[in-house]
């Protein structure tokens, strides 16, 4: 076994994951798994930096997790990938970004590309699952949405820029000040971008090939969350449970006409999540509508798992 830390540091939130690794058998072990919204994202898609305020969320957890880390014994930098994804790609200011977590991790966080992101995706969601079929991932995060198929490895992936902070962000916001619940008009502009970048995605991606639909982060684990009537979050139950096309539907019809107080009394809603659910969902419900799915299997494992993975490949 291979001790490793991996960490996602995406627009919305910064996950950790401790875990024990044997390459051989193909067996990864949590011990310990945690998340904080830290929305590093903020503004980004308008501004094209990362905010002082958002930098200073996201270092804070990263001292946190410092702490953690060294308390499991990993080794760092050798045993210690730290992944930062859409927010960071896009911020003309991430050399700050990336100063700041050496002087905290001791490591330099690796800003990949949306394609690495999708591959990294499809190993931590489809280890567990059954080889020999077709899957087809998606990790629908803060900034940007992430397509991948393939069986037993990658056959295609495409990164693309929706994502459930960057578009509620740019069609949700007025003067600064979120409507809440949207307007048709505006659900109707969220809803174009995404076809938008479906059609993108699609010239790369075979998003009708595949027999199963496995949908990853907290927009999903929500969604699925709520259509299971969950009331606190069960990461167990909540594990390749599989939801409906309608469930999914009457969920995101749902969100989009409730209030921030009415979306905040959801039982496991994350507060970092209650302005930019009804976005995701509505990413969550056209994918599905595109590809014909009539099921969305949920995983709890993602991109972090994947990290993990490729932690201990480079740590030897």
């Amino acid at each position: 076994m291979t001790r490793v830390a991996a960490v996602d540091c995406g627009t919305n939130s910064i996950r950790l994951l401790v875990a024990d690794v044997d390459l051989a058998t193909g067996e990864l072990v949590d011990l310990d798994r945690r998340m904080k919204i830290v929305r590093l994202g903020q503004g980004v898609d308008r501004t094209g930096r990362l905010a002082p305020e958002a930098l200073e969320r996201t270092f804070a957890a990263c001292r946190e997790y410092a702490e953690i880390i060294a308390s499991h014994g990993v080794r760092a930098p050798d045993n210690l990938l730290f992944v930062a994804t859409s927010a960071t790609r896009d911020a003309e200011n991430r050399d700050e970004f990336v100063r700041g977590v050496v002087e905290i991790l001791g490591v330099e966080p690796e800003v990949i590309s949306g394609d690495q992101e999708a591959e990294l995706s499809f190993t931590g969601a489809t280890k567990e699952l059954p080889g020999h079929d077709s899957y087809l991932v998606v990790d629908i995060g803060g900034g940007s949405t992430e397509f991948v198929v393939g069986e037993d490895e990658v056959r295609a992936g495409k990164s693309v820029n929706i994502g459930c902070v960057r578009l509620t962000e740019r069609h949700l916001l007025h003067d600064g000040v979120l409507t809440d619940p949207p307007t048709p008009e505006q659900v109707t502009a969220v809803r174009l971008d995404i076809e938008a970048a479906l059609d993108l995605a699609e010239e790369t991606v075979p998003l009708r090939e595949s027999r199963t639909l496995v949908g990853l982060a907290g927009t999903v684990t929500t969604v699925a969350g709520i259509a299971l009537d969950l009331g606190t979050y069960d990461s167990e139950a909540i594990h390749h449970s599989r939801i409906p096309l309608e469930r999914v539907r009457e969920i995101t019809g749902r969100l989009l006409m409730a209030t921030h107080a009415e979306r905040a009394a959801i039982p496991i809603m994350h507060p970092g999540r209650v302005d930019v659910i009804g976005v995701g969902s509505l990413i969550l419900l056209a994918i599905m509508e595109r590809t014909g799915a009539n099921e969305v299997v949920v995983s709890e494992h993602d991109i972090l798992d994947g990290i993990a993975w490729q932690a201990a490949r480079d740590a030897g």
